[in-house]
């Protein structure tokens, strides 16, 4: 089992992708500290992933002429 540290205070479980919230009532939480406690240590939180403006056009499946055109622009 092994877990990810997050952009939030949720720890990811990599076996399933579960989000595990800091509750010490969850017993994913629990599971998860006794883990560290045996030395183990999560993975570091991913890299943010950042797009310039074109590539988040892109993605977007719009062209320039079609967002112009949502924005009233044109």
């Amino acid at each position: 089992m092994t877990y990810q540290l997050t952009t939030t205070n949720l720890i990811r479980r990599t076996a399933d992708n579960a989000f595990i919230p800091p509750d010490p009532g969850n017993r994913a939480y629990v599971a998860y500290l006794k883990w560290l406690d045996e030395g183990n240590m999560p993975e570091p939180m991913p890299e943010p992933i950042v797009l310039t403006p074109a590539e988040k056009l892109s993605a977007s499946g719009l062209t320039v002429e079609e967002l112009k055109q949502l924005l009233g622009l044109k």
